[in-house]
Parts: structure tokens; sequence; C-alpha cells
């Protein structure tokens, strides 16, 4: 039985409310400088009521980024599936990818810049993009297949490592992008920056 001071487990406008206040918060604040009592105060919660949801300020972020890399998946999904063609689904991946890391920008840039120092979301921030790396290995293994010229640029290639370079680059130019830094910031730019980079990589 839940304790008087504990939310009722179906209470999910409590958890979205913590969720809130920390997203709002970080548009304000890294997330190294922010502390538990912070959110709670700004959520209006309980410290019953966050601890009730939440193991601490870091599952509280990871389950923002999680989200955030759900919704990468679905942007992706006309190139992984194979559903357009391929420079035209990657273009339109990567342009979803730069409204996502747009609109998520506080919670991407909390992540990016806490992960080598907090082993907990090292942790999740590696397995997240190896998500990304492992979906990209999919998808040119079965282009490889499927097309001979993809398959001879390919020849002698380490496909997982082509995938995780790809992955990681556009980690980093997003990541800069949302921080305003030139010239990515600049979403033209950025897209068509991207999209060369995947295109050159796998099929001129």
């Amino acid at each position: 039985m839940a304790r008087r001071d504990e939310p009722a487990r179906g209470d999910v406008e409590l958890r979205e409310r913590i969720l809130d206040a920390l997203r709002e918060l970080l548009r304000e604040r890294t997330f190294d400088t922010l502390s538990v009592a912070e959110i709670i105060a700004a959520a209006g919660v309980s410290r019953a009521s966050f601890y009730f949801y939440f193991a601490g300020k870091q599952a509280a972020l990871a389950e923002l980024v999680r989200r955030a890399v759900g919704a990468g998946h679905e942007a992706a999904q006309p190139w992984v599936r194979g559903s357009a063609s391929p420079g035209d689904a990657l273009r339109a991946g990567i342009d979803a990818g730069a409204d996502l890391w747009l609109s998520n920008a506080a919670v991407l840039r909390a992540i990016v810049e806490s992960w080598a120092s907090d082993p907990q979301l090292r942790e999740l921030w590696l397995a997240q993009m190896a998500t990304f790396t492992d979906a990209a290995v999919t998808r040119i293994e079965a282009e490889r297949q499927a097309k001979p010229a993809v398959a001879a640029r390919l020849d002698g290639v380490d496909v997982g490592a082509l995938a995780a370079s790809l992955t990681w680059t556009g980690e980093r130019l997003y990541y800069l992008a949302a921080c305003g830094v030139p010239p990515f910031d600049d979403r033209r730019l950025l897209v068509d920056t991207m999209t060369h980079l995947w295109v050159s990589a796998l099929y001129d």
C-alpha cells in the first residue's frame, strides 16, 4: 500500500510536471548545476512525489532523452525502411532530425554536455546512440546486398565503423546547430552538409 505522501500510481500528471519543470530549467541552466530540490520547487511537487517516479535527476533526464531518441527513430524511418529514393529519404530524415534537435535543444544539449563525466548518463547516451548506429548498419547492409554499386563502393569497408562515424558526426553537428554555432546555425547549410556526407559515403 502506498504511503500517504506518495502519489497514486496512475497519477501521470505529477510525473509530467516534473519532466516539464526539468525541461524548462534546462533552457536557462546546465544540468550539472541543477539540484533535485530546484526541480521539485519548479514542478510544485513534494520530494516524495519526485522520488516515487525518479531515482534522481539523471533518471528524469534519461526519460526526456529516450523520448527525443524515439522521435529521432521515427524521423529516420523513410531511409531505414527504404521507402523512398536514398538521397531524398536521407535528406528528409536529416531535416526532421534538425527539427527534433532544435525543439529538444535544452534536453539534448544537457545529455551531450554531461555524459562524459557522469557514468549513469554515459551508459544511457552510448546505448541510445548505438540504436541509431545499429539501424544504419542494418540499412547499409541491405543496400549492399541489393545494389552492386553500393557493394563495390563499400568493398573492404567496416560497415559498423562507417555507420558509427556517420551517426556520431551527426550528433556533433546537430549539437553545434542547437548551440547556435556557425556555420551550422544555418539550417539549410546543416542539412545540405549532412546529406552530402551520407550520400557521398554510401552512394556517390
